[in-house]
This record gives C-alpha cells, sequence and structure tokens, in this order.
C-alpha cells in the first residue's frame, strides 16, 4: 500500500523517507514567481521573505494533473493508493485528489479527508504508513487511518492574526479580530475550519496555554505522540515540545518546520503542538 500525503501535513523529511510516504506538494504564488511547497524554497528562507516583502504570496492546491501524474508513477509499484489531505474546507487538494481519482478507475485509490490539518494530518497518514510497512492489506491500513483520526488533536498559537486573514482561513476565528491587537490567539481545527481556542495577552502565557491544554487533551491516554510546529520560531516551540512531552510522558516526539504554504496563514512566530494517542 502506498500512502500519499499534500505538502502542509509538514512530516519531518527524515520520517517521511523511512516509511516510504509521497509528499505532493501544494503550490506558493507570491507575485510573478511559483514555488512547489517545501521543495523550491526551504522554510528558513522563505520566513525571511515574509517578514521583508511588501507583496503577500497566496496559495494553491496540487492540480489534478499533478495527481493523476504521481497516481499513474505509484501504480508502476502498486495498485493500492491511500491519500490523506488537510481538510477539504481549507484547501481543495482533496477535490484535486477526487477528480484525479475518477480519471483512473483501474487502480485502487481510497482518499481521507482528515478534517484537520499539519502534524495533525501527518499523524493519521504515519498511522497508516505504519501499517503498510509491515505488510497489512488496504483495507488494515484504511481502518488504522480513520481509527488515528478521531485521536489526533492541533494546537497553535500566532503572533498575530493578520496573515490568517489576509490568507482567506481565518474561519471560526475571525470573532477574535475586533481586539486582536494585543493579544495572542490560540487556534485549533475543529469540524473541518480553524477555530478559536482561547486567548491571551502575552506569549509567556500563550506557550502556557498549549502546555496546560495538550496536557489536558490527551490525560490519561497511551502511546502518545507529540509534533512541535513552528514557524521560523524553533527555541520556543522546543521548549513547548519538551515540557509536553515531560508531562504526558510521550513516547514518540518531533520537530517540524511548518512549510512555506502553512506559514503563509500562520505567520512569523507561529508556534503549536499536534498530538496522537491510541
Amino acid at each position: 500500500v502506498a500512502v500519499v500525503v499534500d505538502s502542509t501535513s509538514t512530516i519531518p523529511g527524515e520520517v517521511v523517507g523511512q516509511y516510504g510516504i509521497h509528499v505532493i506538494p501544494l503550490t506558493l504564488v507570491w507575485g510573478e514567481e511559483t514555488f512547489l511547497d517545501g521543495v523550491d524554497m526551504s522554510a528558513s528562507d522563505f520566513y525571511e521573505k515574509l517578514r521583508n516583502d511588501p507583496v503577500f504570496p497566496s496559495t494553491t492546491q496540487p492540480s489534478v494533473a499533478e495527481f493523476e501524474q504521481l497516481y499513474k508513477k505509484i501504480s508502476n509499484d502498486t495498485n493500492n493508493i491511500l491519500v490523506i489531505t488537510l481538510s477539504g474546507e481549507l484547501s481543495g487538494t482533496l477535490n484535486s485528489a477526487v477528480q484525479a481519482k475518477s480519471l483512473l478507475p483501474d487502480i485502487n485509490i481510497e482518499i481521507i479527508d482528515t478534517r484537520t490539518m499539519s502534524m495533525a494530518a501527518g499523524y493519521v497518514a504515519l498511522a497508516a504508513a505504519r501499517e503498510a510497512k509491515s505488510g497489512s492489506s488496504m483495507e488494515e491500513c484504511i481502518k488504522a487511518a480513520r481509527v488515528a483520526n478521531e485521536n489526533v488533536g492541533v494546537l497553535v498559537t500566532l503572533d498575530s492574526l493578520e496573515y490568517l486573514h489576509r490568507g482567506g482561513r481565518i474561519g471560526g476565528a475571525g470573532k477574535l479580530l475586533g481586539g486582536a491587537l494585543n493579544i495572542k490567539p490560540i487556534l485549533t481545527v475543529d469540524d473541518g475550519i480553524v477555530q478559536d481556542a482561547g486567548k491571551v495577552r502575552t506569549r509567556k502565557k500563550a506557550l502556557k496555554h498549549l502546555i496546560d491544554s495538550v496536557t489536558d487533551a490527551v490525560s490519561g491516554k497511551t502511546n502518545i505522540r507529540l509534533a512541535g510546529l513552528h514557524a521560523s520560531s524553533l527555541e520556543d516551540a522546543q521548549y513547548v515540545l519538551d515540557e509536553c512531552s515531560k508531562a504526558v510522558g510521550a513516547i514518540e516526539s518531533l520537530m517540524t518546520e511548518l512549510s512555506p504554504v502553512v506559514g503563509a496563514h500562520v505567520g512569523p512566530g507561529g508556534v503549536g503542538i499536534a498530538w496522537s494517542f491510541d
């Protein structure tokens, strides 16, 4: 079974390689230039440019043709392809994946809309990939992904809502905009869209809020996996990840920098935690 994710899952490269996961990149459009997410521009270069360029980038999903091309390439090795995407409410990626599937009826393609994003979606893909690597059937991989999808979550604190608002992905967090100048919003993805999960006045309180919220979310759970997420803010993300890992006894902790397409909406300084449990 081949597992496909889109680049917004931000699964660390070494983990992608370990499980042989296929990553299809979204596209960053910046003025007259286009960049494949995580391919044509490093995250660090992207955040430097984002801070200094008056032009605001936009993002776009992989095309139907790009998905079709990837499906055909994979089908040379296996006829079973499991595609895990970020929320269909946040991107047209799911729609492109589905349309490409309809063009290739002879390939066994299953597509799961995780209704979440970043490493929360990444953990759904990793659950399927672990099954695939152990030789499980397509049905077993699909089941593992669906079970995992019930047991994942993500929280992020932003330095500003400006980028999320400008990118049009503000969702249920829009009500925070009115008094947003002095607050540090805490956001999650719930029922497929970005939602308000709290607001505090300082960065220090925001990081503590993340630690406390994640600890509560996984309390009493087993086999907890955590991923630190950051947008050019490694030190703060590492602090939050370390504190959460100690508090909940995580069996695995990863760190990943949010890819340019996600970072365009989060903005520099974003810090988050994604989790998975059994």
